[in-house]
Protein backbone atom coordinates (compact mmCIF):
# COMPACT_ATOMS: atom_id res chain seq x y z
CA UNK A 1 0.00 0.00 0.00
CA UNK A 2 1.38 3.37 -0.93
CA UNK A 3 1.54 6.26 1.53
CA UNK A 4 -0.84 8.30 -0.63
CA UNK A 5 -3.52 5.59 -0.71
CA UNK A 6 -6.49 6.71 1.41
CA UNK A 7 -9.42 4.63 2.55
CA UNK A 8 -12.85 6.23 2.56
CA UNK A 9 -15.77 5.12 4.74
CA UNK A 10 -17.06 2.67 2.11
CA UNK A 11 -13.59 1.09 1.74
CA UNK A 12 -13.31 0.68 5.52
CA UNK A 13 -16.79 -0.87 5.73
CA UNK A 14 -16.01 -3.27 2.86
CA UNK A 15 -12.75 -4.26 4.56
CA UNK A 16 -14.48 -4.79 7.90
CA UNK A 17 -17.08 -7.03 6.24
CA UNK A 18 -14.43 -9.05 4.39
CA UNK A 19 -12.39 -9.46 7.58
CA UNK A 20 -15.45 -10.88 9.31
CA UNK A 21 -16.50 -13.14 6.39
CA UNK A 22 -14.65 -13.20 3.08
CA UNK A 23 -17.27 -15.53 1.63
CA UNK A 24 -19.92 -12.79 1.50
CA UNK A 25 -21.29 -12.22 -1.97
CA UNK A 26 -20.78 -8.93 -3.78
CA UNK A 27 -24.52 -8.32 -3.47
CA UNK A 28 -24.37 -8.79 0.32
CA UNK A 29 -21.35 -6.52 0.68
CA UNK A 30 -22.86 -3.92 -1.64
CA UNK A 31 -26.14 -3.90 0.25
CA UNK A 32 -24.34 -3.46 3.57
CA UNK A 33 -22.32 -0.47 2.30
CA UNK A 34 -24.97 1.06 0.04
CA UNK A 35 -23.35 0.23 -3.31
CA UNK A 36 -24.38 -1.96 -6.21
CA UNK A 37 -22.32 -5.06 -6.95
CA UNK A 38 -20.21 -3.54 -9.76
CA UNK A 39 -18.82 -0.53 -7.82
CA UNK A 40 -18.30 -2.81 -4.84
CA UNK A 41 -16.35 -5.29 -7.01
CA UNK A 42 -14.23 -2.45 -8.45
CA UNK A 43 -13.35 -1.23 -4.95
CA UNK A 44 -12.38 -4.73 -3.84
CA UNK A 45 -10.21 -5.22 -6.95
CA UNK A 46 -8.53 -1.83 -6.29
CA UNK A 47 -7.93 -2.76 -2.64
CA UNK A 48 -6.34 -6.01 -3.81
CA UNK A 49 -4.21 -4.24 -6.44
CA UNK A 50 -3.01 -1.72 -3.85
CA UNK A 51 -2.02 -4.54 -1.49
CA UNK A 52 -4.55 -3.61 1.17
CA UNK A 53 -6.18 -7.02 0.76
CA UNK A 54 -3.33 -9.54 0.78
CA UNK A 55 -5.37 -12.75 0.64
CA UNK A 56 -8.78 -14.26 1.30
CA UNK A 57 -8.53 -17.26 3.59
CA UNK A 58 -10.41 -19.63 5.87
CA UNK A 59 -9.32 -19.37 9.49
CA UNK A 60 -9.00 -22.71 11.26
CA UNK A 61 -9.33 -23.53 14.94
CA UNK A 62 -5.88 -24.90 15.88
CA UNK A 63 -7.25 -27.32 18.48
CA UNK A 64 -9.84 -28.66 16.02
CA UNK A 65 -7.03 -29.72 13.67
CA UNK A 66 -4.88 -31.22 16.43
CA UNK A 67 -2.62 -28.23 17.11
CA UNK A 68 -3.61 -27.50 20.71
CA UNK A 69 -0.26 -26.14 21.94
CA UNK A 70 0.90 -22.60 21.19
CA UNK A 71 4.45 -21.60 22.07
CA UNK A 72 6.20 -18.26 21.81
CA UNK A 73 9.92 -18.57 21.19
CA UNK A 74 12.26 -15.66 21.91
CA UNK A 75 15.55 -15.75 20.03
CA UNK A 76 18.70 -13.71 20.49
CA UNK A 77 20.70 -13.63 17.29
CA UNK A 78 23.99 -15.45 17.07
CA UNK A 79 25.29 -12.65 14.85
CA UNK A 80 24.02 -9.29 13.69
CA UNK A 81 24.76 -9.33 10.00
CA UNK A 82 22.88 -9.79 6.74
CA UNK A 83 24.16 -13.34 6.16
CA UNK A 84 22.90 -14.55 9.54
CA UNK A 85 19.54 -12.83 9.07
CA UNK A 86 19.08 -14.39 5.63
CA UNK A 87 20.02 -17.85 6.89
CA UNK A 88 17.74 -17.54 9.92
CA UNK A 89 14.78 -16.14 7.97
CA UNK A 90 15.02 -18.75 5.21
CA UNK A 91 15.46 -21.58 7.71
CA UNK A 92 12.50 -20.54 9.84
CA UNK A 93 10.36 -20.14 6.70
CA UNK A 94 10.85 -23.88 6.08
CA UNK A 95 9.30 -24.80 9.45
CA UNK A 96 5.53 -24.86 8.85
CA UNK A 97 4.66 -24.90 12.56
CA UNK A 98 6.18 -21.42 12.89
CA UNK A 99 3.12 -19.39 11.92
CA UNK A 100 4.49 -15.95 12.79
CA UNK A 101 8.00 -14.47 12.93
CA UNK A 102 8.87 -10.95 14.06
CA UNK A 103 12.14 -9.03 14.26
CA UNK A 104 11.94 -7.17 17.55
CA UNK A 105 13.38 -4.14 19.28
CA UNK A 106 14.60 -4.66 22.83
CA UNK A 107 16.24 -7.63 24.54
CA UNK A 108 14.72 -10.23 22.21
CA UNK A 109 15.87 -10.09 18.59
CA UNK A 110 13.19 -12.38 17.09
CA UNK A 111 9.87 -13.68 18.35
CA UNK A 112 8.23 -16.74 16.84
CA UNK A 113 4.73 -18.09 17.30
CA UNK A 114 4.67 -21.87 17.00
CA UNK A 115 1.63 -24.16 16.87
CA UNK A 116 2.02 -27.87 17.55
CA UNK A 117 0.28 -30.99 18.83
CA UNK A 118 2.05 -31.45 22.14
CA UNK A 119 5.34 -30.91 23.97
CA UNK A 120 7.05 -33.81 22.18
CA UNK A 121 6.09 -32.22 18.84
CA UNK A 122 7.40 -28.87 20.09
CA UNK A 123 10.68 -30.51 21.08
CA UNK A 124 11.17 -31.78 17.51
CA UNK A 125 10.43 -28.29 16.17
CA UNK A 126 12.86 -26.76 18.69
CA UNK A 127 15.64 -29.14 17.63
CA UNK A 128 15.01 -28.22 14.00
CA UNK A 129 14.98 -24.51 14.86
CA UNK A 130 18.33 -24.53 16.65
CA UNK A 131 19.95 -26.13 13.57
CA UNK A 132 18.83 -23.21 11.36
CA UNK A 133 21.56 -20.76 12.44
CA UNK A 134 23.78 -20.17 15.48
CA UNK A 135 21.76 -18.42 18.18
CA UNK A 136 22.81 -16.54 21.27
CA UNK A 137 19.84 -17.63 23.37
CA UNK A 138 16.50 -19.32 22.81
CA UNK A 139 13.68 -19.34 25.35
CA UNK A 140 10.17 -20.67 25.01
CA UNK A 141 6.92 -19.83 26.74
CA UNK A 142 3.72 -21.82 26.37
CA UNK A 143 0.25 -20.32 26.21
CA UNK A 144 -2.00 -21.70 28.93
CA UNK A 145 -5.20 -20.17 27.53
CA UNK A 146 -6.01 -18.14 24.43
CA UNK A 147 -8.06 -15.26 25.80
CA UNK A 148 -8.26 -13.18 22.63
CA UNK A 149 -7.32 -14.02 19.10
CA UNK A 150 -8.37 -12.11 16.02
CA UNK A 151 -7.15 -11.37 12.56
CA UNK A 152 -9.44 -8.36 12.26
CA UNK A 153 -7.56 -5.08 12.08
CA UNK A 154 -9.26 -2.05 13.68
CA UNK A 155 -10.33 0.24 10.86
CA UNK A 156 -10.84 3.73 12.17
CA UNK A 157 -11.39 7.00 10.38
CA UNK A 158 -7.67 7.78 10.69
CA UNK A 159 -6.60 4.75 8.65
Amino acid sequence: MTEKFLLDAADRRILALLQADCALSLAEIGEAVGLSATPCWKRIRRLEAEGVIRARVALLDPAAVGLGVTAFVAVKAGAHDEAWLTRFNEGVARIPEVVELYRMAGETDYLLKVVCRDIAHFDRIYKRLIRVAPMGDVSSSFAMERMKSTTMLPLTETV
